[in-house]
């Protein structure tokens, strides 16, 4: 199973909302006792055991917009693996309230522009994905600019508690499945 975190690469995004995804992978690579550090189609790859299972973690390193490239290369060299088995993606959603999480087994991008451009380049929106929500507090005139910023104090004080549980959604995925750990976590 390839499990995928969508941001960008560099200290300039490293703590911004939108690299939700690379947090998560690298909360998972620190639980497991791995580095995401081999690098492989344009992105860092880390073959890790999580729950019995191995599983390699996935940043790609080609900026969030264009995450279907890495993706797309990664999945061509591992024959056995299917998109709709063997990829979950994971990334944050700004329509979702803050701190929430939302697994789906496929459906549409919901307007993340790294899981628009996954979906068109591997022609299929039928792939495992986990959004972390980072709904603003107030209405915003810059979107972009927006998932691009820091968390607030509150929200920082909180991302532990919400990568947790992300990462239990996660593990409970590659232990029961997607339909049993969207049970418990949707």
């Amino acid at each position: 199973m390839l499990i995928v975190g969508l941001g960008n690469p560099g200290e300039r995004y490293e703590t911004t909302r939108h690299n939700l995804g690379f947090m998560l992978v690298e909360r998972l690579a620190r639980e497991a006792g791995c580095l995401v550090k081999r690098a492989e189609c344009r992105a860092l790859v880390g073959r890790c055991e999580i729950e019995g299972r191995v599983v390699e973690l996935v940043k790609p390193q080609t900026y969030m917009n264009l995450s279907g490239e890495s993706v797309a290369c990664l999945l061509s060299k591992r024959k056995d693996l299917r998109p709709q088995a063997g990829l979950l993606v994971i990334s944050d959603d700004i329509a979702l309230p803050f701190g929430s999480l939302r697994l789906r087994a496929r459906g549409s991008s919901g307007g993340q522009k790294g899981l628009k451009n996954i979906i068109d380049v591997l022609g299929t929106d039928d792939f495992m994905r986990l959004r972390i929500g980072i709904m603003p507090e107030h209405p915003v005139r810059d979107t972009a600019g927006f998932v691009l910023e820091r968390f607030t104090k509150a929200q920082q004080s909180a991302l532990d508690e919400v990568l947790g549980r992300a990462a239990d959604a996660l593990r409970a995925v590659i232990r029961d499945g997607i339909e049993k750990a969207m049970s418990q976590y949707n």
